[in-house]
């Protein structure tokens, strides 16, 4: 990564802290009058063995300056914890913020773009990538503040007693960040190769998990588990190189620390013999002076040695930034228009698309200029090879993809109503239907949150699932993925849903295809009695259902080819040799 990305992934990390600044401010006002309590406490204590040790005075007239230590002690720790509790919000609330962003920029970008990554990439930088961030908000940035704050506040206790103390921790203080600056880009760098192994192998671990059945029918498990070894490999080697980074940063600043508290040790022991007289401003040694200069050395480099503790989590947060960054400014180019105009459809739709070119995420042309109508309650089919462009079609009429030309709803153009609202009124059924872990009846729900039970159990024997879900029971759970169903059922479960949806217009992407002849025969009639009240678009193989479209489009490459009807069409051009080649699977 280079210097000109990285100061730019700092700006926008600084940008994001303006939500929890008031929280961050009170962590740095807290950590500032710590110090202050710090001077005062380190005068007691000088105080306490200056007079036992050289005046000889008595413990009993010590006693208030006991009892003043003790309060001190008592009253940072409870600076401390609060400090704590408030850095945990701080990181706290940016990783909620963060992770809203991103389902905000996921929602608004559709299912079309994250389709392009595999799942565990996204779920890296949902999980692994926005924690890392919490330590950087947290810790390093008020730790960075209080790095400059606290040595200023204890110099200005110091110079006064002895100025040649204060000059060797002002002269010495610089070599620390000079050092963890060389040293964090490098940990930076280390930091960002870490984060790009480590969303591969998530993605590679999820997608070969997925696919564990395929692969062992395959008898591919040995080679991709070897491939997953190597991929963990770099894994480890990345991130001990972020260690060795990490370490290394600490073993300077200890060096540098111990290097000055040495140098100051050695000034005020050759004071003391008597060996050096000068930076007491003429009033000489005492042994006050040298353990309060002594005490507040050690806590003078604390707060750079704690920023330099925390310096790896800045080249984290860096790191983590940087593919969160990418994501969220990537201008995809999204299917809603600045213009969101309300959407109230009572009746089923009418669709009419005019020179419609269907546009990747990237703005890309997918299909050629199209031009066809869907009248209100018609039954119209999309059949083409794979690689046609009828799920590009599909996506556009959902919203998830942009377009240019024309494409009309019931006289509105798409990309200027609000998709939202629009979504609401189609019904959908694809090849692959989602079900969530929970039960039957909460995914059925998913469909209308307002279904009553009546309305349930008739859109049940509508798509043939009841006979399976009166043995299970609408309780019944499903796992993660639609695991304790077979895939028929999932795919009757999701035609029920869409049933209970009660949308005006009906989508239907292949809703059969793992189902038996029996059964799909069955659903399709139910389907075929639904779509009367609804207009409907079939992507589908079978020519039976062919028989009963209105009207047919034959997609090739992305251009419509053909529309009619099956009479018109079955012994005509591309769609007559789709037909046979179909008659020859059959038989």
């Amino acid at each position: 990564m280079n210097k000109t990305r990285q100061k730019y992934l700092q700006r926008w990390l600084r940008e994001q802290q303006k939500p929890i600044k008031k929280l961050l401010n009170l962590n740095v006002l807290l950590a500032s009058l710590s110090a202050v309590i710090l001077v005062g406490q380190t005068w007691l204590l000088a105080t306490l063995l200056h007079s036992l040790i050289i005046l000889d005075t008595p413990r009993g007239e010590l006693i208030p300056y006991f009892i003043g230590l003790i309060l001190t002690f008592a009253i940072r720790g409870a600076i401390l914890a609060i400090r704590e509790r408030i850095g945990f919000k701080c990181g706290q609330f940016l990783r909620s913020f963060m992770r809203k962003q991103i389902l905000a920029k996921i929602n608004q970008v559709g299912p079309a773009t994250i389709n392009n990554k595999p799942a565990g990439a996204w779920a890296t930088i949902m999980l692994e990538q926005v924690e890392n961030l919490h330590n950087f908000y947290a810790r390093y940035v008020p730790q960075q503040r209080l790095s400059a704050i606290v040595p200023i506040i204890l110099l200005i206790a110091i110079f006064p007693l002895n100025w040649v103390a204060g000059a060797i921790l002002l002269i010495t203080a610089p070599l620390i960040p000079i050092f963890m600056i060389l040293v964090g880009l490098a940990a930076a760098e280390s930091s960002q190769r870490n984060m790009e192994t480590l969303a591969r192998l998530s993605a590679q671990f999820l997608d070969r998990l997925r696919g564990l059945e395929t692969l062992r029918l395959f008898n591919r498990t040995s080679q991709q588990t070897k491939h997953i070894e190597e991929s963990t490999e770099d894994f480890r080697e990345t991130t001990m190189s972020v260690l060795k980074m990490a370490f290394l940063s600490s073993a300077v600043l200890e060096f540098f620390t111990s290097i000055s508290i040495a140098i100051m040790a050695v000034y005020f022991g050759f004071s003391n013999l008597g060996q050096l007289d000068f930076g007491t401003y003429g009033t000489g040694i005492t042994l006050f002076a040298g353990f309060f200069c002594l005490i507040l050395a050690p806590e003078f480099y604390q707060p750079l040695r704690d920023l330099g503790t925390y310096y790896h989590d800045r080249a984290a947060g860096i790191g983590a930034a940087d593919a969160i960054v990418e994501f969220l400014e990537t201008d995809f180019v999204t299917a809603q228009n600045t213009i969101q105009q309300p959407v109230d459809i009572q009746s089923a739709v009418e669709i009419q698309a005019e020179n419609l070119v269907v546009l990747s995420p990237q703005g890309t042309p997918l299909t050629a200029p199209l031009n066809f109508t869907l009248p209100a309650q018609s039954h119209t089919a999309l059949v083409g090879q794979s690689g046609a462009g009828k799920t590009s079609l599909m996506n556009v009429l959902l919203g998830f993809l942009a377009y240019e030309g024309s494409l009309k709803i019931n006289g509105q153009e798409l990309n200027q109503l609000n998709l939202t609202q629009w979504r609401q009124h189609i019904a959908w059924v694809g090849q692959n239907p989602l079900l969530l872990q929970g039960s039957i009846k909460d995914n059925l729900l998913l469909g209308n949150i307002q279904s009553t039970d009546d309305e349930i159990q008739r859109a049940l024997e509508q798509a043939l699932a009841k006979e399976f879900t009166d043995k299970l029971g609408l309780n019944s759970e499903i796992k993660d993925g639609g695991l304790g169903i077979s895939v028929g059922q999932a795919q009757r479960l999701a035609i029920t849903r869409a049933l209970l949806r009660k949308g005006k217009l009906l989508l239907l992407d292949e809703p059969t295809a793992s189902l038996d002849a029996q059964s799909e025969n069955q659903v399709l009639q139910a389907l075929s009695q639904i779509s009367q009240q609804q207009t409907t678009l079939l992507i589908t193989h079978r020519i039976e259902d062919l028989k009963q479209c209105d009207n047919i489009l034959v997609m090739q490459q992305g251009h419509i080819i053909q529309q009619g009807t099956f009479d018109q069409l079955q012994n005509q051009g591309f769609f007559a040799e789709l037909l046979a080649e179909r008659n020859l699977e059959i038989h």
